[in-house]
């Protein structure tokens, strides 16, 4: 649509000189006797329908009299004001302005959807390079402390790049907070050590597909912690991800109860923060974006794995140690940045996706985001898959899809 911006032109006008009568012996004003009708002058009308241009017709209006010769008016010490020759006229011009809100809107929408789009997929290519060069250094390197410890010492040293430099706000915290953020910290620490333990001793397929259980201790822990009663719907969710895992583990090539266990273990301490996370995280003069509290628990998860790390495992990432248990030290050492940079970014990420859409979309995504690593695992490492395996994954997933969907249909209220 258009806009019509109008503009007033006046045009000089004719103001008659007014007469002086004089005479003789003594100078008489006389006024008119009578005066005719108002009378009015109009052009025609006249469109120019190739420029969206609109003129509007001219008038001009005139008071005259009967007898004009015969008019007597009282001297006037003014000059006239503008000559004769002109009449004063008001144009109103409609003139076409470009329409720029509209495409401005279009475009702002459209540049939205792909930067979205361009953070979808960092989010799933930064997921596939961590899973698949943290395998290949958990298989030579079969210490998953020591190798989570350095991944949260890469975030931290992240986090302090970006606050240091101004890239990020860093934030001001209290002890309180601090307080708050605590037992995220510890469940955060566990969950990814856990699903470190898991990479390690089964297949990265076989993990994501364990790790799809995560809406079943999800809706357990809600509803234990929370009140939060599921929904028929979400109930009957859950059975094709229950059985679709179990049919899977049954036919997986790699299976081992440790692996088994570190990822359901994995599945309870991620879900435990999330409900944590609405539990603590109640005051809204608390609270804090998702990346400000991602980069603290970052720093905190060091904090506390470091000691628990050398107590456990020792210090066993240095040079020496991986030259004398016959290591390429160079390749263990570019494969462990590569995948601890991935890990942080892909997290970092995913935080900021999740601030653009909601709760809903971020499920799907992250849906998605697990067939894109199994499958890519699955041609990277050649592992085998059974028929019978591929159809256990794929029904897991797609109680994983039907459980994101559900999950927007609300109960109905109990009618007295």
């Amino acid at each position: 649509m258009q806009s019509a911006a109008f503009t007033f032109s006046p045009s000089p006008s004719t103001l008659k000189p007014r007469r002086l009568i004089s005479s003789s012996s003594t100078t008489t004003c006389s006024l008119p006797p009578r005066f005719g009708p108002i009378r009015a002058f109009s052009s025609s009308k006249r469109y120019d329908l190739d420029s969206n241009n609109v003129v509007f017709p001219r008038r001009s209006w005139s008071l005259s009299s009967a007898s004009s010769s015969s008019l007597s008016r009282p001297w006037n010490p003014l000059p006239p004001l503008v000559s004769e020759s002109k009449t004063e006229r008001f144009e109103v011009r409609a003139t076409a302005v470009p329409e720029s809100a509209g495409e401005g809107e279009e475009k702002s929408s459209l540049v939205k959807t792909l930067e979205l789009g361009l953070l979808f997929g960092l989010w799933y290519l930064f997921n596939i390079y961590f899973n698949i060069y943290n395998k290949q250094v958990l298989k030579v390197f079969p210490n998953p402390v020591t190798v989570t410890a350095v991944q949260f010492a890469v975030g931290t040293v992240l986090v302090i790049f970006m606050w240091t430099f101004n890239l990020y706000k860093k934030p001001k915290i209290s002890g309180a907070q601090l307080a708050m953020i605590l037992p995220l910290a510890v469940v955060h620490t566990l969950g990814n050590l856990f699903t470190n333990m898991s990479l390690g001793k089964v297949a990265v397929s076989f993990t994501h597909t364990i790790k799809a259980m995560e809406p079943f201790f999800s809706v357990v822990l809600s509803a234990m912690f929370l009140g939060e009663m599921p929904t028929l719907w979400v109930v009957g969710s859950l059975l094709p991800i229950v059985g679709g895992v179990a049919l899977a583990s049954v036919t997986e090539a790699s299976f081992n109860w440790a692996g088994f266990w570190s990822a359901m273990a994995s599945n309870l301490t991620n879900q435990s923060r999330n409900v944590l996370s609405k539990k603590v995280m109640v005051k809204n003069e608390e609270s804090m974006d998702n990346i400000t509290l991602f980069s603290i628990i970052t720093i905190m998860s060091l904090l506390l794995l470091a000691p628990v790390t050398i107590f456990m495992e020792g210090v066993k990432f240095t040079p020496a140690y991986l030259q004398s248990a016959g290591l390429n030290v160079k390749q263990v050492y570019t494969r462990s940045l590569i995948a601890a940079l991935c890990f942080h970014a892909y997290q970092q990420v995913s935080y900021m996706i999740l601030q653009r859409v909601s709760p809903v979309t971020h499920s799907v995504g992250n849906c998605v985001k697990r067939v894109v690593v199994i499958v890519s695992s699955v041609f990277f490492f050649k592992t085998p898959v059974s028929p019978i395996n591929s159809l256990g994954t794929g029904l897991a997933l797609a109680g994983v899809f039907l459980y994101s969907r559900v999950k927007r249909i609300k109960p109905k209220p109990k009618t007295a």
